[in-house]
């Protein structure tokens, strides 16, 4: 009859490696795991550069007396901002619906910024990593109503 701490020693013997196994599975599950956070992180601190170059692009434009100068500032300001940011847009769009300025004084008037910004994955996260997402965001900025245009 086998003795009771033989058993015990056959028994860990069973188990012995696999620790090392587990680890060995799981630690690029584990690693994928933090890339795609990394990659949500850095894809949500792009989308608010976004926000914020428009935001500001609106802003700017809402300061101007003339619709072709409030256009001309706010693509400058959206762009200023994007890179002030470092994001490498491939395609950029910015749009300024200036039609506010068209409004007579007295009444409530808009300008409206809207920008988009195409990035790829491999500046985001990982160098090589292949695919792009598109980011777009609008802002819009009240124009003093009784101020001349």
């Amino acid at each position: 009859m086998m003795r009771p701490d033989r058993l015990t020693r056959i028994a860990a013997d069973r188990d012995r490696g696999s620790a090392t196994l587990e680890l060995a599975i799981l630690a690029p599950a584990l690693l994928l795991l933090l890339g795609l956070v990394v990659l949500a992180g850095r894809v949500e601190v792009a989308a608010g550069a976004v926000e914020h170059a428009a935001a500001t692009a609106a802003r700017d434009a809402s300061l101007d007396r003339t619709a072709d100068a409030a256009r001309t500032e706010a693509i400058a300001a959206a762009e200023r901002e994007l890179a002030a940011q470092d994001l490498r847009c491939a395609p950029s769009s910015i749009v300024i619906d200036t039609a506010g300025f068209a409004a007579p004084v007295g009444q409530t008037a808009t300008v409206t910024a809207t920008v988009s910004c195409t990035v790829t994955l491999a500046d985001l996260a990982i160098p090589g990593l292949p695919g792009s997402r598109t980011l777009t965001s609008t802002a819009t900025s009240p124009i003093d109503r009784y101020r001349s245009r």
